[in-house]
């Protein structure tokens, strides 16, 4: 198959002129994001040039330890996003959610890289550290979205929480309905999102392989995989998450401990 067609400079600058479309109509009806929509656009434009210059080094190195390294620094990133966006306290949680995303993605993604696509070294740098980010981008917001879910509503209803309590529920009982109603609230936009793919949207992955010059039925294949890797991925994310969380956030009698 054909290579993928250039995108010139001319047409890279061009692109652009699309933010105007929606810059212009946040402004019309004064939503006052303008500003913050014009900022993200240049960041991610000098981030995703400031990763492409560092991944072409790490691809043409190349080497296991190095790539490991920087799949942690990630992981402590998103650690840290997590806490920031769910404005969950930094100092008693991080250790939890780092833990968390450590060992799901020590599970799914040496999975993936050995049983699944049978790479003779699993951290190749050109599969392990694409695939990592999209694992890792995915259990990220489905965590966000359960941390939010759960102490927001233990927040919420806490008469309910104490009520099971003083009826001899044990804390992790007390606790059950609020993880399965985290798990529910975080997990139904991607089962919603699997069921139509295909149909009604093109995934990333599978688009940006054929344009590459991959055939259809290549990317297919990744492109399933990979949805079954992020969700298995994210929900065992989510499942550690809560558990050590719940385990920091409250005491033997199961008071919040913030």
């Amino acid at each position: 198959m054909n290579r993928i067609t250039e995108i010139s400079y001319l047409g890279f600058a061009l692109g652009f002129l699309l933010i105007l479309i929606p810059a212009w109509f946040l402004y019309r009806f004064r939503t006052g994001l303008v500003r913050a929509t014009l900022t993200s656009v240049a960041r991610m434009t000098v981030q995703l040039f400031l990763v492409g210059l560092y991944l072409g080094v790490l691809f043409r190195w190349n080497i296991w330890w190095v790539n490991i390294l920087w799949v942690v620094v990630m992981i402590f990133s998103a650690s840290f996003t997590i806490l920031h966006r769910t404005k969950l306290p930094l100092r008693q949680l991080l250790p939890s959610i780092v833990v968390s995303l450590l060992m799901s993605m020590a599970i799914l993604d040496t999975y993936f890289m050995g049983a699944v696509v049978q790479l003779p070294h699993i951290f190749e740098a050109r599969y392990f550290i694409p695939v990592s980010g999209m694992l890792l981008g995915n259990m990220l917001s489905s965590n966000v979205m359960a941390l939010n879910t759960f102490f927001s509503r233990i927040d919420r209803e806490r008469q309910y929480y104490f009520y099971m309590l003083a009826n001899g529920a044990s804390r992790s009982e007390a606790l059950a309905p609020f993880i399965r109603e985290a798990i529910i609230r975080s997990f139904n936009p991607t089962i919603a999102s699997m069921a139509v793919m295909g149909i009604v949207s093109l995934p990333g992955a599978m688009t940006g392989q054929i344009l590459g010059g991959s055939s259809p039925d290549t990317a297919i294949k990744y492109q399933i995989m990979l949805m079954i890797a992020i969700f298995a991925a994210s929900l065992v994310a989510v499942l550690f998450s809560l558990w050590f969380c719940k385990r920091r956030a409250f005491d033997d009698f199961g008071m919040k401990r913030f």
